[in-house]
């Protein structure tokens, strides 16, 4: 006897047709690709494993794609959040400096500048 799944996936029939025009044709990336076909397995009503075994996924990835149809809706699912890039090591005073030393002479004895 399994768990009860806490995220159910229930397309509407618009939301199903645009998913299999998705997965049909055009040009999409490999990860909304896997994500449409996790969901309209889903909608079929498979668990998580069985939807993981035919994708070739770990049923954490399915599980993830559920929880954020219910909560976000399908473009929330289809498409991840742009992430936060790293902040600058250097400022651009300290960029600055650092591009005229290195375009200046050598240090006395070295060819070149090194690490």
């Amino acid at each position: 006897m399994g768990r009860k799944q806490l995220f159910v996936v229930r397309l509407s029939e618009e939301e199903r047709q645009k998913l299999t025009e998705l997965t049909r044709k055009g040009v999409i990336s490999a990860r909304v690709m896997t994500r449409a076909r996790l969901l309209l397995l889903s909608d079929q009503g498979l668990k998580d494993r069985e939807v993981a075994d035919r994708q070739g996924v770990d049923s954490a990835t399915v599980a993830y794609t559920r929880r954020k149809y219910v909560e976000g809706g399908l473009q929330a699912a289809l498409v991840e959040k742009a992430r936060p890039k790293q902040a600058p090591k250097l400022n651009p005073q300290q960029t600055a400096i650092l591009i005229a030393e290195t375009c200046s002479n050598a240090p006395e004895g070295r060819a070149s500048w090194s690490m």
